[in-house]
């Protein structure tokens, strides 16, 4: 026993010898590579960074999700650091921490000391940057060539960083058990509250924890911690961070977790954010003109990579997503919807824009929406049937030709020659014929034959022309026929897409595309993006002032009159596809354009429920 204990003694003293002998030395000795580019060459010390937690905000400034993985972590800088929480770490940890170089000869000394009792490693004697220096760059191997490594890394850590970066650094990374980082993270998680906030009673129980996380759990093992945390006080109080008043206070004070678990609201809103934060990057750092330009598949393939892992770096950093998402006008639509269409098989959307300020407050992605599903709202493309009226027949026609309001035409039955040779005889609802109506009649009766004559008259590709200025993205030249008048889409349009364009009604005939997100910031505020706004003049304030008026008539005593609210102006249009596979209202007020869509997700007619209107319902609630 004797023999074993001195031969642990000499190897420890070999190796202090050892190691402070190769610290001193290669400071003088002049080789072409230094230690610190020895070391420089396995880690970039001067580029040292962690993740965070990024956040998504409503419009009040209010958290309605925290974005990451596998690391809960708030970053905080030196300055936002509780001096509590620091002191009870270098009470604890490293009391020697502003006068050692990163080593500290008297601990490791003492550690190999009591090591050498033991028969084995049970002591360390790290520094909080040696423990700073395991936590990023090394393993947590209890062997005497890791401790050595830790050493030589702190020493030149030490000489990069100031002892209040590492303390910064140190705070930050440092495990708190059950995915939690750093002492913010840890606060919020446990209590609920920032770390300002803290007791000091608190500040000593979440110091406690890092020593040995899973043995100190705070929820699992709150005993354990417990005692800890009285030794952390004690601690504070022999390294005079606290007074005996302080900590006997302490001691008597209660211990109540609060945990938390994370913020994760909305989800339809946030799950369309989140692509939306794509869109905004991709546009801003160039990633949709490189798109554009992509002449192969393999190569569009390969920057949507590159964009996608762009977007993942900016959301490990720690950025703020600010939206103009309105909790109330969501909530209210999601419950609208399950009001309206209580049918299991039967799903819906809605989409709500504040077109004075062109930004989406709202959009839901279907009943029971769970976060990152498909996304009715902006992610569904169907047959806008009639809805699409406004925008591609009516507008056009007045702007062309410039139509007056009081005009008439032929509401018969009518067959016209496609480009393609084919002709094409469309039908009124039922079969009717009315003879020459005015336009104000057609419209807000939704008769087919007027739209496809007015189409005609304008000319297909004209009348796209306006309709290419929305963006509708799977709409093509393959559409360019006279189906289109009556929302015969190859592909069809999103509500979000639809209701876009709409706004158009309520902003003189210009569009500017509504968004949800207002600007992207980094961790100390500086803004990182923000969407460029654009104006796209569509038609006049004359032709627009027609459509107005023809869009207030179709609910005053049209198809959407069970769509009337109290309001200074309304005005909108249905849209029912063949066999009532979809049904469509898109209207305005004063300040907001909302889209609706209910249907089903498998194509199939809800004619069961079309007298009832849920579109129109939903609509007038979120209205009202």
């Amino acid at each position: 026993m004797l023999k074993s204990s001195t031969g642990w003694i000499l190897i420890g003293l070999i190796f202090i010898a050892f190691t402070f002998l190769l610290v001193e030395v290669t400071a003088e000795v002049k080789e072409v590579k230094t230690l610190s580019d020895v070391l420089q060459d396995h880690v970039d010390l001067n580029d040292i960074s962690l993740s965070s937690n990024s956040f998504m905000t409503d419009r009040n400034g209010d958290v309605i999700s925290e974005i990451y993985r596998d690391t809960n972590r708030v970053y905080l800088n030196y300055d936002e650091i509780p001096a509590l929480v620091i002191d009870a770490f270098i009470a604890t940890e490293d009391q020697r921490f502003f006068e050692h170089k990163g080593y500290d000869a008297i601990a490791i000394a003492r550690a190999i000391m009591a090591n050498a009792k033991q028969e084995g490693i049970e002591e360390g004697g790290s520094t909080m940057t040696q423990q700073l220096v395991r936590n990023l760059f090394l393993s947590h191997d209890q062997t005497y060539n890791r401790k050595m490594s830790e050493i030589l890394y702190a020493h030149e850590l030490e000489k990069t960083y100031s002892k209040q970066d590492i303390i910064e650094l140190y705070i930050n990374t440092v495990y708190f058990s059950n995915g939690v980082y750093g002492i913010e993270a840890a606060s919020r998680y446990y209590f609920n509250k920032p770390s300002e906030r803290l007791t000091l009673a608190e500040a000593a129980f979440l110091s406690a924890v890092p020593n040995n996380p899973s043995h100190y759990d705070p929820i699992m093992n709150s005993d354990r911690t417990k005692l800890r945390q009285e030794w952390v006080l004690k601690k504070m109080l022999e390294a005079s961070y606290v007074t005996e008043d302080q900590y006997e206070q302490a001691l008597t004070d209660s211990i109540t977790l609060n945990v938390r678990t994370k913020v994760d609201n909305h989800p339809d809103y946030v799950t369309y954010i989140h692509q939306e934060l794509i869109d905004l990057v991709a546009e801003r750092e160039g990633y949709d003109l490189k798109l554009r330009q992509a002449e192969t598949d393999e190569a569009k393939q390969k920057i949507e990579q590159s964009l996608q892992q762009h977007v993942q770096q900016l959301l490990v950093q720690g950025i703020q997503i600010e939206t103009a998402l309105d909790p109330f006008m969501q909530s209210l639509a999601i419950k609208s919807i399950h009001r309206q269409v209580p049918q299991s098989d039967v799903q819906a959307a809605a989409v709500v824009i504040d077109h004075q300020n062109h930004e989406l407050i709202a959009l839901t992605g279907g009943k029971e929406y769970k976060k990152f599903d498909l996304n009715r709202g902006y992610q569904m493309y169907r047959q806008p049937a009639s809805a699409i009226k406004p925008l591609l027949v009516y507008a056009p026609y007045f702007e062309e030709l410039n139509i007056p309001l009081q005009s008439t035409i032929n509401a018969d039955r009518v067959c016209i020659k496609e480009k393609n040779g084919k002709e094409y005889c469309p039908n009124n609802y039922g079969g009717g014929q009315y003879g020459m109506v005015p336009l104000m009649t057609a419209l807000k009766h939704s008769y087919n034959t007027p739209a496809v004559r007015i189409l005609d008259r304008v000319g297909v590709d004209t009348a796209f022309t306006y309709l290419d200025k929305f963006s509708f993205s799977k709409v093509d030249s393959g559409d360019h026929l006279l189906a289109s008048a009556l929302g015969g889409f190859t592909h069809g349009v999103s509500p979000i897409e639809l209701t876009r364009a709409y706004t158009t009604f309520a902003q003189n005939g210009s569009y500017r595309p509504a968004y949800g997100i207002r600007q992207v910031t980094a961790k100390d505020g500086t803004i990182l993006y923000s969407w460029e706004e654009k104006k796209v003049e569509v038609w006049s304030n004359t032709t627009n002032d027609k459509m107005r008026k023809l869009l207030a008539e179709v609910m005053e005593s049209g198809t959407a009159t069970r769509a009337q609210v109290s309001a200074p102006y309304s005005g909108g249009k249905t849209g029912t596809s063949s066999d009532y596979i979809d049904l469509w209202f898109v209207g305005l007020t004063d300040q907001y354009t909302t889209g609706v869509w209910v249907g089903k997700d498998t194509w199939s007619s809800i004619a069961h429920i079309s007298s009832k209107a849920p579109h129109l319902e939903i609509w007038k609630e979120l209205m009202k």
